[in-house]
């Protein structure tokens, strides 16, 4: 709220500001009447002008609840705008929190309307028309063109492949470039016609604008173009921006474009005035622009993408073009929004092409993302890598760092545990410094749990962090049961048997499975007592054994004795199941112990 002194200082702005086109006192219609939308518009702003909010809020809800034509209600701005900056300035300050939140309501739909009218087709062949008229008109024109920005381009394009218009010509290249930054995207899309004319005046037009996200274009046309003319005027164009890019290759300065939209360079920023963006594309078979309306949240990932593929148009053996080009599939993707309708049905996701393309470019997106500390690009790369890559390509060396063991200690554990994984997976032979942390990392993963959930349930198994905990394990199974001597799983023993007694069943017994590899007692006993344990599930217990088994048959016994009398007292007892009792004889057989057990379970059961 307002107070006593902020009354005045408003009235006196609105006072200064507003025509005196509002000094009439019109009679108020609570429901609006008959009244058109201009006249519930003016009387809106003449009460807000003379502090009348409460009525000022009747007139803003019924401008609202017409539901004007948003186009009308931006001319209606525009016929008066010293009462719209009083609105933007009541929105602004807030002297009244309700008729701030109608203004703001208000102002929306201006904006809606001034965005449709600057992209009507009709408007802006009108003003490209205009542009040879009268000096006023002329000047006019190309200010409304300007706002209608890269809406523009296609018609004035359009006008100049048009023979019949040949007249109009000076005037239409004299306001191409005046379009100014909106116009690059559009005019380097067309840069593809084989009109010479208009790529002539492209060409032109994009040296005169002076950006330098055009220059990769343009160095394009002067490796790749057959015609000398268009070759030299695009040479020209690239002085004029910048002298020192004639010497670099296209594909190189693609890339820098595509760095910088993937890294959201605000020199790229989008239309700000809609809640999409356009990628322009050349439709050869109409001869023109043709634009495709894509979510703002992945423009500049995709834009980065399509400047990856020109890199690679201009010198297919560039491959950092690749690896920029799967980190930006894979921070489109991680978006969640579905990708744009040019990519068509049938389009792979990111992870199938990361499989495809292999280590080298894998470790340039992880490398990148690791720098970025962008945990959704990492893990793509991370996950592709787990797939396809063996020990050597896994520790494979990008400068002076070695991307996946530096994934090891990132800040995201989906990425510390998705290269952990990787590299248990890949069975490394030979000895790094990191191996501890793959053993810590599996550890970690499978000693996660979703808090709060009950993780017994078998539907729930395919959570994140059980997917993890499961993945560690098998890895871990893997690397024991291959014998592994890089990484010493020994490490991860606390884990192993705190997971012995886990919720989750197959958690349990892929532990037991693990820790009859280790060579420790404590290891061998944390088995039995998981077998001996009448609380487990049936399945559990049987399997517990068989890896009590398969410790004894690497290990021998390293049980105390009362876990012996135990096991034994099992066997004896008519009562316990018949798979459970053939399971513990097969484990205190493989034990290998004194004959003394033997001879009493045989004489116990003798007749005579």
């Amino acid at each position: 709220m307002f107070n006593k002194k902020t009354v005045p200082a408003i009235l006196a702005i609105g006072l200064f500001v507003v025509s005196n086109a509002f000094c009439q006192l019109p009679t108020l219609q609570s429901s609006g009447g008959g009244a058109s939308l201009e006249e519930n518009w003016n009387d809106f702003l003449h009460y807000t002008k003379i502090g009348r909010f409460d009525l000022a809020k009747g007139y803003a809800q019924v401008v609202l609840e017409i539901n004007p034509d948003p186009v009308q209600l931006f001319e209606l701005s525009e016929k008066n705008p010293e009462g719209f900056s009083f609105l933007l300035r009541v929105h602004e300050i807030a002297p009244d929190v309700e008729l701030a939140e109608l203004a703001g309501k208000i102002l929306g739909v201006i904006e809606q309307g001034r965005f449709l009218r600057r992209r009507d087709p009709k408007i802006i062949v009108e003003e490209i028309k205009r542009l040879s008229g009268t000096e006023r008109g002329r000047l006019t024109a190309v200010s409304r063109l300007k706002d209608a920005g890269e809406y523009a381009i296609p018609y004035m394009l359009d006008a100049i492949a048009d023979d019949s218009r040949e007249d109009e010509l000076p005037n239409i290249v004299w306001a191409l470039p005046q379009i100014s930054l909106p116009a690059i995207r559009p005019l380097v899309a067309a840069l593809q016609t084989e009109n010479i004319v208009v790529k002539a005046e492209i060409i032109k037009a994009l040296g005169k604008t002076g950006y330098p996200q055009s220059l990769a274009h343009l160095k394009y046309i002067v490796e790749k173009d057959n015609s000398n003319e268009i070759r030299g005027l695009a040479a020209d164009s690239i002085k004029q921006i910048d002298p020192v890019a004639v010497q670099a290759p296209a594909a190189e300065l693609f890339f820098r474009l595509a760095e910088n939209y993937y890294y959201h360079s605000e020199s790229l920023a989008k239309d700000v005035d809609a809640d999409f963006a356009n990628i322009w594309f050349w439709d050869s078979a109409r001869k023109r622009l043709a634009r495709q309306e894509v979510d703002k949240s992945y423009f500049n990932e995709l834009m980065a993408m399509r400047c990856c593929e020109w890199a690679l148009k201009a010198d297919p053996g560039f491959g950092l073009s690749i690896g920029l080009w799967l980190a930006a599939f894979f921070k489109a993707e991680s978006t969640g929004v579905q990708m744009p309708a040019y990519f068509g049905d049938r389009h792979p996701d990111a992870l199938v092409y990361a499989t495809t393309a292999g280590p080298e470019y894998l470790h340039q997106a992880l490398a990148r993302a690791i720098k970025d500390n962008d945990a959704n690009v990492a893990l793509g790369a991370v996950e592709a890598l787990a797939i396809t890559a063996g020990e050597k390509s896994l520790l494979y060396t990008l400068g002076p760092a070695q991307p996946l063991l530096d994934a090891l200690s990132f800040d995201d554990r989906a990425v510390r545990y998705s290269a952990a994984i990787a590299i248990a997976l890949a069975g490394p032979q030979e000895k790094f410094a990191e191996s501890k942390l793959v053993v810590e990392n599996l550890a970690e993963a499978l000693s996660q749990k979703d808090e709060g959930r009950d993780t017994s349930d078998e539907p729930l198994m395919m959570t994140t962090t059980n997917r993890y905990a499961l993945r560690a394990a098998g890895a871990m199974l893997k690397l024991a049961q291959g014998r592994n001597r890089v990484i010493d799983l020994s490490l991860a023993q606390t884990a192993l048997i705190n997971a012995t007694n886990d919720e989750r069943s197959v958690i349990q017994m892929l532990a037991s499975q693990i820790l009859a590899h280790l060579a420790s007692p404590e290891a061998q006993r944390a088995i039995a007592a998981m077998a001996l344990n009448s609380s487990n599930d049936m399945a559990v217990r049987v399997l517990a054994f068989n890896s009590l088994a398969t410790s004894a048959k690497i290990n021998a016994n390293m049980l105390p004795e009362n876990t012996l009398d135990e096991i034994y007292a099992l066997i004896k007892s008519d009562e316990t199941d018949p798979g459970l009792r053939s399971a513990a004889a097969a484990a205190y057989g493989a034990l290998n112990l004194p004959s003394r057990k033997v001879k009493d379970l045989i004489l116990d059961q003798a007749k005579s």
